[in-house]
């Protein structure tokens, strides 16, 4: 129960990383105190990048915000839904 507990509060910190400011990006998510999409970054992972690539050109950002933006692209997902078609 206590790894569950520790997992379910690794989900949340992503609210305290991850800033939607209209002014900031038209209002995209990114990391907080930077103009640094979470859109870009899930580009960046998807694209091959490893976290050390990542931290190594943009050195200002941690593991922790590339985390966050993991976990925060996560709840989207969790929250879209998908009606099929007719054909």
């Amino acid at each position: 129960m206590g790894a569950l507990k520790g997992k379910r509060r690794q989900a949340m910190d992503w609210q305290d990383r991850i800033v939607v400011n209209p002014k900031v990006l038209v209002g995209k998510p990114v990391i907080k105190g930077t103009r640094i999409a979470v859109e870009f970054l899930m580009e960046l992972l998807a694209n091959g990048w490893t976290h050390e690539q990542i931290l190594h050109s943009y050195p200002h950002l941690t593991r922790e915000d590339i985390q966050a933006a993991l976990h925060y692209a996560t709840e989207v997902l969790k929250q879209e839904h998908v009606y099929p078609l007719p054909v």
